[in-house]
């Protein structure tokens, strides 16, 4: 897997809502993606994503309910944001 490249807001929004380099590469591995409809890209876990991890055996349950609550925003091959979802994330 190739280094994650961090934008200066990401890095800030990481640690701002305690959210580790370590979940963002798990997310980026299992996760699915959407645009974003500005040119960026979503990145969250969904039913389908939460299975593949779970068939690979890759992290525990809490973990995974952790991550299914997460998302991160790429741009242009930089994680430009992450965060915490509060809402659901739409289809285009």
């Amino acid at each position: 897997m190739q280094p994650i490249i961090l934008s200066t807001h990401a890095r800030a929004r990481m640690q701002q809502r305690g959210i580790s380099t370590e979940r963002i590469e798990r997310l980026l591995a299992f996760g699915c993606e959407v645009h974003g409809g500005h040119g960026g890209t979503i990145v969250y876990f969904d039913h389908a994503a939460r299975r593949r991890a779970q068939l690979a055996q890759a992290m525990s349950r809490g973990e995974l309910d952790r991550l299914s609550g997460m998302y991160v925003v790429l741009a242009g091959g930089v994680v430009a944001t992450v965060g915490h979802r509060y809402r659901r994330v739409r289809r285009r």
